[in-house]
């Protein structure tokens, strides 16, 4: 996606021998100019001729928030590698400064909230990302912040897009939002049908969705329901790792809680599809084709690493750690990709073996 052609297209006015082969010719026109006739060709690539560019070949000016979290980061570095524009919406200019050096990220806009409008208005799309991560220990002061953070970003990035004179408004806005949506259930399967849960993390949702859905109604809208997200440098997998290093990791808690994930890269392609591709919209679950128990995804993750994954985490434990956040990893749901199937959407990684193979290669 991205990486543009460029069809040839050039304009000659040239005398015409009857021995010249033009192959990929067409003649538009001709004059006379004194004695000598001259025509006009316009020479045309043969496969270009009933082409024109597709918005993946377009480049875009995309603002993101959330930048320079786990998957913001990786968002960024593919849409810098594809010669996008690219505006950083952030809280700190230093700490997006520091991630993203000039040196390796030339070109690239940071802006604090006061600019935000400024990004916003005239950019091609919007990708929201922003949020307090939950995998903490939950106080009030915590939980409180996990939920405004996500509804403060998004109702502020809603209101600058409808803010925004008509002819530079944002045609797309990428928002993110979590499987959390759905509530727990060891038997249920859900896709982007089934209706909300019961507990916080369902609410955290729908209030985050809500702000999203007020978008002008002109702007094209994606959710996307993300699972938990496989990656070497972050995620859950930064928190698992070390454990399975020092042969403590296995199961955490029953082990028999649905684990319903998704590698990094196939997130961040199923991002930059929904950017340019006009079928994405509405809810679309981020979240592989093969969800697994957590036992089986310890016990591959185990593998992959050589190291033992028999010795259970016990509930006890991740909950004197982790307190109520513990429900995170102690309940789970089984989310299925059914629109992004639909779709075509190609993932690269389905099974989580494969998965876990490649980031720890």
């Amino acid at each position: 996606m991205g990486g543009g052609t460029t069809s040839a297209a050039f304009a000659w006015t040239n005398s015409i021998s009857s021995t010249l082969q033009l192959p990929h010719t067409l003649l538009r026109g001709r004059s006379q100019v004194g004695g000598s006739k001259r025509f006009t060709l316009w020479c045309v690539n043969a496969s270009n001729i009933d082409s024109a560019p597709s918005p993946k070949e377009s480049k875009m000016i995309v603002s993101i928030t959330g930048a320079t979290g786990f998957v913001g980061k990786r968002l960024v570095q593919r849409l810098h590698e594809d010669k996008h524009q690219i505006r950083v919406l952030t809280r700190s200019r230093s700490k997006a400064q520091s991630i993203f050096p000039v040196k390796e990220f030339p070109g690239i806009v940071i802006a604090e909230e006061p600019e935000w409008r400024n990004c916003i208005e005239g950019s091609t799309a919007i990708v929201n990302l922003a949020g307090t991560p939950i995998s903490t220990r939950w106080s009030a002061e915590i939980k409180k912040d996990i939920k405004q953070s996500r509804i403060r970003v998004t109702s502020k990035v809603v209101q600058l897009i409808n803010n925004s004179k008509d002819d530079a408004r944002p045609k797309v806005l990428i928002s993110a939002t979590a499987v959390g949506y759905y509530g727990t259930s060891e038997t249920q399967v859900f896709d982007e049908q089934s209706p909300s849960g019961n507990d916080y993390l369902a609410e955290v949702c729908r209030e985050w969705e809500a702000a999203a859905l007020k978008v002008n109604k002109d702007v094209r809208l994606a959710l996307i329901r993300i699972g938990v997200v496989l990656g070497k440098d972050g995620g859950a997998l930064a928190k698992m790792i070390p454990l399975f290093m020092m042969f403590a990791g296995g199961p955490l808690g029953s082990g028999k809680q649905w684990f319903s994930w998704i590698h990094l890269d196939d997130l961040v392609d199923l991002i930059y599809e929904a950017l340019s591709n006009p079928s994405y919209k509405g809810v679309i679950n981020g979240t592989a084709p093969n969800p697994v128990r957590l036992g089986e995804m310890c016990e591959q993750l185990g593998s992959a690493l050589g190291r033992p994954s028999w010795l259970p985490v016990p509930e006890i434990a991740l909950k004197a750690v982790l307190g109520e956040g513990a429900s995170v990893v102690l309940d789970g749901q089984k989310v299925v990709p059914k629109k992004a199937k639909a779709l075509g959407f190609p993932f690269k990684y389905q099974y989580v073996k494969d998965a876990l193979k490649a980031i720890m290669s």
